[in-house]
């Protein structure tokens, strides 16, 4: 039976009361959150969290005497960068994956794949030798580096197959016509890849601003994301509820603002390369 010849009280028992609870069940915790952090603190240990008299005090302390805007910077900093470079490999590696046949590719593909799997705290030693190394600890280009490594695997193959999906016919034309290889990857194959793209460029921005263990280990004092800066509110007797509610307020609102704006592109993008791969 089609949902719209459903009766109305069958409909909003099997199908719109679920959605309600599971939609209330998903946002619960944030909305404690929020409510949380708008409670003046005198309030919030006497009778708990309440939207009465509610107040932005604790936004206000966050920025004026934490410093969070420093830490947000950072953040921006650290998952712009890794976008960037994130996106300059994983085109180029999908793109010679997609276009070029060549020895050990298949074993290459395979262990992008291999290491997704391995647990991330097994290369923050390794790393941190490195960087340690090459001077880079408490910079935002070893944060960079860092996160480039979890994002780029997963990220060629999601651009890989958008690579498949585009004809090699096209690129030869182009070549044909007199342009370079770079010149017909730049022309013809990137333009059809832009949903890919942002789609591959919304993930790697999102698992770089939500890294914990890299910005950690290989940040400190100069380099500080939000995750690091949150964390650094639990002291060792007493926590700050207002301060930290609001700060993990404030620092999931630009992957969720980011999320909100291009969510057409990144649905359309998720399934198209779905249906070519």
């Amino acid at each position: 039976m089609a949902l719209g010849k459903m009766p109305t009280s069958r409909r909003l028992l099997i199908v719109e009361l679920p959605m309600l609870l599971i939609l209330a069940f998903a946002l619960g915790p944030y909305i404690w959150m929020f409510i949380t952090s708008v409670t003046d603190e005198s309030r919030l240990f006497t009778k708990g969290p309440s939207i009465i008299g509610a107040t932005i005090d604790n936004y206000t302390r966050l920025f004026r005497t934490v410093g969070f805007g420093d830490n947000l910077l950072d953040s921006f900093i650290v998952a712009s960068g890794t976008v960037v470079v994130g996106l300059s490999l994983s085109v180029t590696a999908a793109y010679s994956f997609s276009r070029f046949s060549f020895k050990g590719k298949r074993v290459l593909m395979l262990q992008f794949l291999l290491i997704n799997m391995f647990p991330l705290v097994l290369l923050i030693l390794p790393l941190f030798v490195l960087m340690r190394v090459l001077g880079l600890l408490d910079t935002h280009l070893a944060l960079i580096i860092a996160n480039s490594t979890i994002a780029i695997p997963f990220s060629v193959w999601m651009m890989i197959s958008y690579m498949n999906g585009i004809p090699r016919s096209l690129d030869e034309a182009a070549m044909t016509d007199g342009c370079t290889r770079m010149g017909a990857l730049r022309r013809v194959v990137l333009p059809l890849c832009v949903p890919g793209i942002i789609a591959t460029a919304i993930y790697i921005f999102i698992t770089s601003w939500n890294e914990y263990l890299y910005a950690l280990t290989l940040g400190g004092r100069n380099v500080r994301p939000i995750t690091v800066a949150v964390q650094t509110l639990i002291g060792e007797y007493e926590i700050q509820w207002g301060l930290l509610t609001a700060g993990g307020i404030v620092g999931a609102m630009p992957a969720t603002v980011l999320f909100l704006l291009v969510q057409k592109r990144l649905i359309s993008g998720l399934t198209q390369g779905a249906v070519k791969g």
